[in-house]
């Protein structure tokens, strides 16, 4: 993962991570060479993706460029609240994780076990780790 627009970015991005990045380069009318070079996309690339949104309307082109359509404002914002959900998705499947692996920990090791590698009991249906495995 490289840090891009103080962003994690895989090396190899998704269809609709490279459409977000074309609509959020096209916010400002620009000519091709621009959106190429600021997405970071091959000439065939590039091609690509503008018939794309320009079929689904959520891009437009004239003489002088392109721009963004209010469809595709739409298109960025539900994105955006997309990503949102994801990644508190994954946190919580991450910590859900975590809760059960303690679980069976608890389960299938010995009372020393358990307390040697420091966890504690189940208090009201919420399991206590010790800081270093907490990721609260």
């Amino acid at each position: 993962m490289t840090l891009k627009n103080g962003r994690m970015m895989n090396k190899n991005r998704r269809s609709l991570e490279i459409a977000r990045e074309v609509l959020s380069i096209v916010l400002v009318k620009v000519r091709k060479t621009r959106i190429m070079y600021g997405a970071n996309l091959s000439f065939v690339q590039l091609e690509k993706y503008l018939s794309a949104l320009l079929g689904s309307g959520l891009l437009k082109y004239d003489d002088s460029g392109y721009l963004i359509t209010e469809r595709g404002k739409e298109f960025l914002g539900l994105y955006e609240d997309y990503l949102e959900r994801s990644t508190h998705l994954r946190q919580e499947v991450e910590k859900d994780k975590i809760d059960r692996l303690a679980l069976e920990n608890m389960c299938f090791n010995s009372r020393s076990e358990t307390n040697h590698m420091g966890l504690e009991k189940i208090v009201s249906n919420d399991i206590k780790l010790p800081p270093n495995l907490d990721k609260k």
